[in-house]
């Protein structure tokens, strides 16, 4: 079987980091990298720390509007595919990247394999909310994390080809995890372990919005403990712009760093007291890890931290963002809502039983 899988952004190459490993134990697999992430902290140091295989094509599509970006991948991925003629397109998550290869491989009658299909966070402003919706509309395989991913697509009336294989980035965590030394990385910034919060921060909704973004800024700076806060090339550009580079630099409770690559980023999330995000797949790390959550965000496709009391949803409110943080609630319950860590095996069966004509 020849799978064509693309990826484009850092939370699709932590996906695809367990998925390649099993796919191309029985497979032939041609990776492809749109270039939507492209710089060394967001792009290259993931696949030389993760063991992913070289990219066989690198599209190069860079940052821009989502119209652009998306249909120079459309373009270019619809000439990939008619030259390499794939028995499918495996997309993860609900980027540019992954409506442009979705749509692609559509419209020339490939079937498409969506990892996270079934995603919902009922907020159509949300561009990855249209993406992961419209993609989710064009798939043949619909590889679900949760339960509740499966019922939000039943609830669309989409029931054919969907599976629930569990959650790609647990296999990740459960791979790497053992393996990560955090003195060395607490050390370098100059923390201990469950005495400050990790922050990441990249969402549009709040790192293009200026009363928004210095809502956070505000909570960030009056915690009871460091943040170190690991800064999204698109959100320090805008703190510069809206003139909160100042109030980042002058306040003694942010540690202000650049991306860091996984291994440090897994070193930083298991020994916080916190993580404060707007980032989808960080929240479901931090439950993986049995880390409390303050997700920036007013609503969220991972209803299951919710209910279960590891995450709180607060939004943009600076007050809400403190609260939260401050009372860093750990349930004692934490049950294995994103399956058992060999979500990659499963996603490769249903492959091998849709190509063998057993769907």
């Amino acid at each position: 079987m020849r799978v064509v899988s693309v990826v484009g952004a850092r939370p699709q190459f932590i996906k695809a980091a367990s998925v390649c490993r099993a796919l191309r134990e029985r497979h032939d697999e041609i990776l492809v990298h749109s270039g939507q992430h492209y710089d060394y902290g967001m792009s290259d140091v993931f696949f030389e720390q993760l063991g992913i295989p070289a990219p066989d094509y690198n599209l190069a599509v860079g940052s821009g509007g989502h119209g652009r970006q998306t249909g120079e991948m459309l373009g270019m991925l619809e000439e990939l595919l008619l030259e390499r003629e794939p028995d499918m397109v495996l997309v993860y998550g609900d980027t540019n990247t992954t409506l442009a290869a979705g749509l692609a491989a559509a419209k020339l009658d490939i079937p498409v394999a969506h990892v996270e299909a079934g995603l919902r966070s009922f907020n159509r402003t949300m561009p990855e909310e249209i993406n992961r919706v419209l993609v989710d509309h064009v798939s043949a395989l619909l590889l679900c994390p949760t339960t509740a991913a499966v019922e939000n697509l039943h609830a669309e009336g989409v029931t054919e080809g969907v599976h629930l294989v569990g959650d790609v980035m647990l296999d990740t965590a459960r791979y790497f995890a053992e393996s990560v030394d955090a003195e060395p990385v607490l050390a370098r910034y100059g923390v201990e372990p469950d005495g400050y919060h990790f922050a990441t921060v990249h969402r549009a909704g709040n790192s293009d919005d200026p009363a928004k973004l210095g809502a956070i800024v505000s909570a960030f700076s009056r915690m009871d403990r460091p943040v170190v806060w690991a800064i999204h090339p698109r959100t320090r550009k805008n703190l510069a712009s809206f003139g909160l580079d100042a109030v980042v630099e002058a306040a003694p409770s942010i540690i202000a760093i650049e991306p860091v690559p996984y291994m440090d980023t897994v070193a930083l999330l298991r020994s916080a007291s916190a993580l404060l995000t707007d980032s989808g797949g960080m929240q479901k790390e931090a439950y993986f890890f049995g880390v409390p959550c303050v997700t920036m965000r007013d609503e969220t496709e991972w209803v299951e931290t919710v209910d279960l009391g590891w995450n709180t949803l607060v939004g943009a409110d600076a007050d809400k963002i403190l609260a939260a943080a401050t009372s860093r609630t750990r349930p004692e319950a934490r049950p294995a809502v994103y399956g058992d860590g060999h979500a990659a095996e499963a996603i490769v069966d249903v492959l091998e039983r849709y190509h063998g004509g057993t769907r």
